[in-house]
């Protein structure tokens, strides 16, 4: 059992491609194939765009384990 604060982590593949003063983040989490993306500007360090593309992997990983809203309605 994990004590509090000590989550198990993923891995999860990052690519980096320089797109003239941008550079687009492509991260991909091997298990499930969900693949996302972020641009951002070259002047950002790899740490800061690594992280923010992985933030943007695990929540829509969270968004496909939600129980999906059988409400009528238009969800706003």
């Amino acid at each position: 059992m994990a004590s509090r604060g000590m989550e198990k982590r993923r891995s999860y593949l990052v690519e980096f491609r320089a797109i003239g003063s941008s550079v687009k983040v492509s991260a991909i989490d091997p298990v499930t194939l969900v693949e996302v993306s972020i641009v951002g500007p070259t002047s950002v360090s790899e740490a800061e765009l690594s992280r923010l593309a992985v933030r943007k992997l695990e929540y829509m990983l969270r968004k496909r384990t939600e129980q999906p809203d059988t409400g009528r309605g238009i969800k706003v």
